[in-house]
């Protein structure tokens, strides 16, 4: 039987990470941000990108290292495109500058139909569907894709790590339609480097086909894992290079640079975002059939996709039922393995760690 998971209050998990980016310098609109988007991950069960995974970023590639600049003004650049806006982060970090993209994406979808919205010099935005999610709870559909801070994804058929796990993320507004947004969320690499590091935490091994070691050989053992392959072999290649492609556009750099602060100069090391919001309205050529709207025609694709094959979930399903028991319950699930690292959070906060025994263990459902 699997372990239980541990419940944490909201206000409990809010103030141990409100505390460790204080520490950290960053200004009350950031740590808000970040705060914000760790409760996200949570709750919805993205256990690779939670307030740990944000924490172990700062610290290797972060703040300490001029990777991330508290307090760092966005730059905004003229454009003659009116549904589209160039931001130039200048290293903040990175929530704090992907929800007030996706914030302007919308405002500008709802003026234009569309609207777009990318950032160079820019610094890891962890959970890319929180930001869609937002979006498709708002009515729009929402998209977003980034570089990763690394290069960790060997290109199908190749031998060196020269791509970053580089995610997409999509949600669409059919809260209406199925009950929750659907989301398509997900790394263009085997696993995400969060995966393998929770993997390693919990002393599970990685499924075949997942890592390399550092000798370019497969591997099982997250220990040992030191690049991942793509998922889907040159389909998974041929998506992270999307990615790497929007990067080239916009002002990234070589991949292989990225995230590399402790060399010393100028060269620029960051990723890049992409953000996107369209209003249904705008890509309706309003012929559905039986003259219903829109939501009344996805429901009806819906159901025509599913029909037949039970056992077939939509994207977002799962994170949107962890999502509501998580409400249910009134607190965030965390493993015991992940209490020991927030334990270590604490300890370097100079704050005690959560008392277990107070806490309510749940059964993984």
């Amino acid at each position: 039987m699997a372990s239980p998971y541990f419940l944490v209050s909201d206000d409990d998990h809010d103030a141990l990470v409100t505390r460790a980016y204080d520490r950290r310098g960053f200004r009350s609109d950031e740590v808000e941000a970040m705060v914000r988007l760790c409760r996200e991950a949570a709750r919805h069960g993205i256990r690779t990108h939670n307030a740990i995974k944000a924490l172990h970023l700062d610290d290797l590639f972060g703040s300490p290292h001029g990777g991330c600049v508290p307090g760092a003004e966005i730059s905004r650049l003229s454009s003659r495109f009116p549904a589209s806006q160039v931001w130039v982060a200048n290293r903040k970090l990175g929530p704090a500058v992907a929800y007030p993209a996706m914030e302007t994406c919308m405002d500008l979808a709802e003026r234009y139909g569309v609207g777009m919205v990318s950032v160079d010099e820019a610094w890891h935005y962890l959970w890319g569907g929180a930001y869609v999610l937002e979006a498709a709870r708002r009515g729009f559909i929402g998209y977003t894709n980034c570089t990763a801070m690394l290069a960790e994804v060997v290109p199908f058929g190749g031998r060196r790590a020269s791509l970053g796990t580089n995610p997409h993320s999509w949600a669409f507004p059919t809260v209406e339609v199925v009950g929750f947004p659907i989301l398509v969320d997900f790394a263009t690499s085997s696993v995400a480097m969060g995966r393998v590091q929770q993997f390693a935490r919990e002393g599970r091994p990685l499924p075949p086909g997942t890592a390399v070691d550092a000798e370019g050989r497969e591997t099982t053992d997250p220990q040992q894992a030191r690049a991942l392959l793509p998922f889907g072999a040159h389909k998974g290649y041929g998506l992270g290079l999307i990615d790497e492609l929007f990067a080239g556009f916009i002002g990234g750099h070589l991949p292989t640079l990225r995230g590399r602060f402790a060399k010393g100069d100028n060269t620029k090391r960051t990723p890049t975002f992409f953000f996107m919001a369209i209003h249904p309205e705008a890509l309706s050529a309003d012929g559905y059939v039986g003259d219903v709207g829109w939501s009344e025609n996805l429901r009806r694709i819906v159901a025509d996709i599913l029909e037949g094959n039970e056992g077939a979930i939509l994207p977002g399903a799962i994170e949107a039922k962890i999502a509501r028991r998580s409400l249910t319950l009134g607190g965030l699930l965390f493993t015991e393995a992940e209490l020991d690292a927030f334990d270590d959070i604490a300890r370097a906060c100079g704050e005690s760690p959560w008392d277990r025994t107070r806490m309510k263990r749940v059964n993984p459902e």
